[in-house]
């Protein structure tokens, strides 16, 4: 079966503040189930975005452009990858403490966006809403900048060129592993359980009274043949 091009799912939503930075994003998933990361691309300007994915499993390639409706940081914006889809938490530049009347600059309806109600809260009850990170506030998530390339700036289209599905590094994200192996620590390196600790304390006693035994018994043959 040939591969097809689709375009992914994007839900949204966003919070605002006119004074702290860190309250004033947008959340974005783009639904790509089955991709790994060495097989996806994101291009992340102050502008917008573009993103590629390809699954073997499912013999598809996401792809999907967004220009937004104001520009964003990208630099201080996070990316987190799952096995279900691409999560990022996008600074807003400007500080307002309105909300974006919508995502893209273009006010067509598109198909594929759709509001997340499990992150989304009206602008008049943010100060209530409970303040949850979600995916973003441990190791699983990454800075952009932080992904790319040696010499790589973020917003330059250093992502966006034709070679591959290279670029942006997301195997930095969740440990810098993809493959969970620690090559760096091994069963051997482990210290002891406690049992094991007992056991080779003994171990060690029994091997200091055998040999202390055959000192003591060649001293009493030595003593006897003179």
């Amino acid at each position: 079966m040939a591969d097809n091009t689709v375009t992914p799912e994007v839900l949204w939503a966003q919070r605002s503040s006119n004074s702290d930075p860190e309250k004033n994003f947008i959340y974005l998933t783009i639904s790509v189930p089955d991709v790994p990361r060495e097989n996806l691309k994101l291009d992340l300007k102050p502008t917008g975005l573009s993103f590629t994915g390809h699954s073997d499993t499912l013999k598809k390639t996401y792809h999907v452009e967004l220009e937004f409706y104001a520009e964003i940081d990208p630099a201080e914006s996070k990316v987190n990858h799952s096995a279900r889809d691409v999560e990022m938490k996008l600074r807003k530049k400007e500080l307002n403490e309105s909300y974006w009347p919508r995502l893209l600059k273009d006010t067509k309806k598109q198909h594929f966006l759709k509001t997340d109600f499990d992150k989304w809260v009206d602008e008049d009850e943010q100060n209530e809403a409970a303040d949850d990170d979600f995916n973003f506030g441990g190791m699983g998530s990454a800075k952009y900048d932080s992904l790319l390339p040696a010499g790589g700036l973020p917003g330059m289209g250093t992502l966006a060129g034709d070679n591959d599905f290279g670029g942006i590094d997301f195997s930095k994200i969740g440990g810098g592993n993809p493959s969970g192996d620690d090559d760096d620590e091994s069963d051997d390196d482990m210290p002891p359980l406690e049992g094991e600790e007992e056991e080779e304390g003994e171990d060690k006693g029994e091997k200091t009274e055998k040999k202390e035994f055959a000192e003591d018994a060649a001293d009493a043959k030595e003593v006897v043949s003179s």
